[in-house]
């Protein structure tokens, strides 16, 4: 075992968060701790990494385990260094010991004694175990994997916004292979090339990771077991997150059933003692009845408790037929393009969702469509168009001094107090709620009031950036069935693909800084961009075997291909060539330009399994653990060095064989 809880309660001041709560994180776990907003899932994780105590119970971790911890108050952190040296911090044990590797190397120029040479190989041996000589090559890999290009590894770190900021801080954690990693909320600030590289990279992390998150997609691919803080309590299913659904709606309803017979056999026993408590001949047996009823284990009601926003969005008056036209748009930021000569339109029940990979200006579109971006070209509004924009940053939509329903007063929506207050109680805002400034509120809270603005605008047209974050699976479920019943169009940005699925009815992504229009909806789309993939693949087909290797041979692909020409080709060419044709010798050469494309065949083959095996090496050789078995490390080294000098042997005569082909070919 990594970690755990051991019958934990812990208590914000009256307030229970958890009671008597046991779990245990083991190697190589994949977890996902879900719940509703407020249910304490980062409090968990905070107990976890030792943030906080525990009211009672103990929270276990073994001597040896190291924990990294990715959470959103890490954001406060500012430096003026690159976001390369921040990321390479992950390695300060490893750039300690190169700083003392070259003191020891200057001073044995002047003095090398046995005890300081015997420092010297231990220091080295130790640099070499942690992967010293490619730890840079190794951040710069995972930078670019988050998203980050060449240019930026060398920009300070404070240039950058929160959700670039927090990339950093995750490459930083992840490469620091702490034994259990603890994600709340990675796929917030991360756009989809992330998400799905993050996926890939832990998929094959070897310690174990809890995650928090609202992406249904991103849980299913990565977790094996889930966690429910459910009424403070911990309950674990192992599987994915559709298994928990589905388990929990099972569980639920043989409760439920549990629950109805048992209601139904304490209605027979009460009604048999009313009957015949009284009656001499029965009392025995009605005195009998009321002990079973006492002794009885009873069953509670199962009715799911949770904090269910309630969102009906409303529009005032019904627009043209084209809400908003774009012409010949172009936008740049200094040296960075983002439209150029752009045209799009956008049609009365449009709900369009713009995908992408951060940097591409999704969001500058959707300012731009709002009309508070300058452009170069020409933006049209429609009819009888009311928009309403919820902001991906909240503090910059939200009056951070105002109270909560001081906040929706200042929307313009001509309601009255109480029906304010009605529509923040849908919201989970009730009683004093609603005089806390918006300073003081959470992620989740500011998403929730701002969703609230949004609602109460009756707008015929939204434009919603990144609307789930902040927000919980079932309120993000609650979301895309409220925009699903909205009668107005919207264009909205997000990163969640299920939200994606289950709200667009047309994709928009910004491609060779053009908008690219998909009709249909979000599944139709991956699945058009994996046939699109397959047909080029079919169109540029990889070469064949028989073929020269590019890189193996490094000679043009187009005199390769003429391995694959038949014998009635090489005969043709030399009867073309028009010289007097020897039949003994045409049968010699054949004979001899077929056994060469047996050995080129061949060599291909060898080359590819060799530079398997060399590949196969290399990862062995990054593994810090084989460092700790001296002879398993030499053994592995030797074996690297002979492949190597393999494949240098295997290249050479690869070269040779083609040359000899080529000059039969030409006879």
């Amino acid at each position: 075992m990594l970690a755990g809880l051991q019958n934990v309660t812990f208590e914000f001041g009256a307030r229970a968060i958890i009671k008597e709560a046991t779990w245990h994180i083991h190697p190589q776990e994949r977890i996902g701790l879900v719940g509703y907003n407020g249910t304490g899932k980062s409090t968990i994780l905070k107990l976890l990494a030792g943030e906080y105590l525990p009211s009672a119970g103990t929270v276990e971790r073994s001597r040896s385990t190291s924990i990294g911890y990715l959470h959103q108050d890490l954001l406060s952190f500012s430096t003026s260094e690159s976001i390369l040296q921040v990321a390479l911090h992950a390695f300060d044990k490893v750039k300690a010991l190169e700083k003392e590797i070259e003191r020891l190397t200057k001073e044995l120029e002047h003095n090398a004694t046995d005890d300081m040479l015997l420092e010297y190989s231990d220091k080295l041996h130790q640099f070499e175990e942690a992967g010293g000589y490619t730890v840079e090559h190794r951040t710069e890999e995972v930078l670019q994997g988050l998203g980050f290009s060449n240019d930026d590894l060398k920009r300070p770190y404070k240039e950058f916004s929160g959700g670039w900021r927090m990339r950093v801080l995750l490459a930083k954690m992840i490469l620091q292979q702490p034994d259990l990693l603890l994600l709340d909320e990675p796929t917030n600030h991360l756009d989809l090339p992330s998400i799905e590289w993050l996926e890939k990279y832990l998929q094959h992390y070897k310690g174990s990771v809890v995650i928090v998150s609202h992406d249904k997609f991103f849980l299913n691919r990565m977790v094996k077991k889930i966690v429910e803080v459910y009424q403070k309590e911990l309950h674990i299913y192992n599987g994915n997150y559709d298994f928990y659904e589905t388990e929990k709606e099972q569980r639920v309803e043989l409760q439920q059933r549990a629950f109805e017979n048992q209601q139904e056999y304490i209605r027979q026993q009460e009604r048999f003692i009313e009957r015949f408590r009284a009656k001499a001949t029965k009392a025995a047996q009605a005195q009998s009845a009321i002990k079973r009823l006492e002794k009885l284990d009873r069953i509670e009601d199962v009715e799911i408790e949770r904090p269910d926003i309630r969102i009906n969005f409303t529009i005032d008056k019904t627009p043209g037929r084209v809400l908003a036209e774009l012409k010949h748009v172009s936008k740049h930021f200094k040296d960075i393009e983002i439209l150029r000569n752009a045209s799009a339109e956008i049609d009365r029940g449009d709900k369009i969702a713009l995908i992408g990979a951060n940097g591409k200006g999704k969001s500058t579109l959707l300012r731009v469509v709002a009309g508070t971006e300058p452009i170069e070209g020409e933006r049209k509004w429609g009819h009888n168009v009311d928009e309403a924009f919820y902001a991906q940053h909240q503090l910059e939509a939200l009056n951070v001094n105002n109270t909560i329903l001081d906040e929706l007063k200042e929307a313009g929506s001509q309601k009255t107090e109480l029906e304010l207050r009605t529509i923040l109680g849908c919201f989970l805002f009730s009683g004093d709620d609603v005089d806390k400034k918006i300073k003081v509120l959470s992620g989740g809270e500011k998403a929730r009031v701002a969703l609230a603005k949004t609602i109460i605008s009756k707008a015929n047209f939204l434009l919603l950036d990144e609307p789930t974050n902040h927000l919980d699976l079932h309120s993000t479920e609650l979301l895309a069935d409220a925009l699903n019943r909205y009668s107005g169009s919207y264009l909205l940005v997000s990163h969640d693909r299920y939200f994606i699925s289950k709200t667009a009815n047309k994709i928009w992504e910004i491609v060779d800084h053009e908008i690219k229009e998909f009709k249909g909806s979000y599944q139709e789309w991956v699945e058009w961009k994996e046939r699109m993939s397959s047909e080029a693949k079919v169109q540029n087909p990889k070469p064949e075997k028989g073929t020269v290797n590019k890189d193996a041979g490094n000679r043009n692909p187009e005199a390769g291909n003429k391995n694959k020409a038949p014998e009635a080709e090489v005969n043709q060419n030399i009867v073309e060539a028009g010289k007097p044709v020897n039949k003994s010798v045409q049968s010699v050469v054949k004979k001899e330009l077929q056994k060469l494309q047996r050995q080129f065949q061949k060599l291909e083959e060898d080359i590819a399994q060799a530079n398997k095996t060399k590949a196969e090496l290399e990862l062995q050789l990054g593994a810090p653990e084989i460092y700790a078995d001296r002879q398993k490390f030499i053994q592995t080294e030797e074996k690297y060095k002979e492949i190597t000098s393999r494949l240098v042997q295997l290249n050479q005569t690869y070269e040779q064989t083609f040359e000899k082909m080529m000059e039969l070919e030409e006879q």
